[in-house]
């Protein structure tokens, strides 16, 4: 690709590293924030500095915040003695757009992939241990993707936390189709693999 301009070349560079987008995309983005007023893309670059300088992670539960402890976790009204472990900040997003669940939440941040070299210490999986360790947890909900990786982070957070006998541990019912992220599973769907969720033990029988 032959730009003209050095500048919109670099900008095409930098837009292309974003996912899903390719040089084609970037170059479409690039002109269309050219034919904007300035302001626009002024306000458009402080607001993503913005993002990336003040944006911190909930001490709590690992979710995306703007103080320490996020909205979720700071509200009282939600059930306490239920946790969901989910991979991602999108699948608390998705999970809250079903209106359904009313528990607490815990963010992973990933699963566990040798190939890309993610080990347990590179998730907040001893997060989750203390917090367990630390509180009146009764039901802990594994709302995982149907992949591999998400087998075998299931398993190891599984046998770690095995030894609190009182707690049940149970996992999002079939419904959500193999390989899929549960950011793209419709919210109906979503919705009744949360409500229907089975024991861990007899989820693999």
């Amino acid at each position: 690709m032959n730009f003209s301009s050095t500048l919109l070349e670099n900008a095409v560079n930098e837009i292309s590293q974003l996912p899903g987008i390719g040089k084609r995309t970037a170059l479409r983005l690039a002109l269309h924030l050219l034919k904007q007023p300035k302001e626009n893309t002024f306000n458009l670059a402080k607001t993503l500095e913005k993002f990336r300088e003040n944006i911190i992670f909930c001490e709590n539960c690992n979710n995306i915040s703007d103080t320490p402890k996020c909205e979720i976790c700071k509200n009282p009204n939600r059930d306490e003695n239920v946790l969901c472990v989910v991979e991602d900040i999108r699948d608390v997003m998705a999970i809250e757009n079903t209106g359904l669940y009313k528990g607490y939440y815990h963010v992973l941040g990933g699963v566990i992939s040798p190939i890309e070299g993610i080990g347990p210490q590179d998730l907040a999986i001893n997060l989750l241990i203390e917090r367990v360790s630390n509180s009146n947890i009764k039901e802990i909900v594994f709302a995982f993707s149907t992949t591999m990786e998400s087998e075998t982070t299931l398993f190891y957070i599984h046998k770690k936390l095995s030894h609190h006998d009182t707690i049940l541990f149970s996992t999002i019912a079939t419904g959500i189709p193999i390989g899929n992220d549960l950011e793209f599973a419709d919210e109906m769907t979503l919705g009744r693999s949360i409500m229907k969720r089975v024991p861990y033990q007899n989820s693999t029988s």
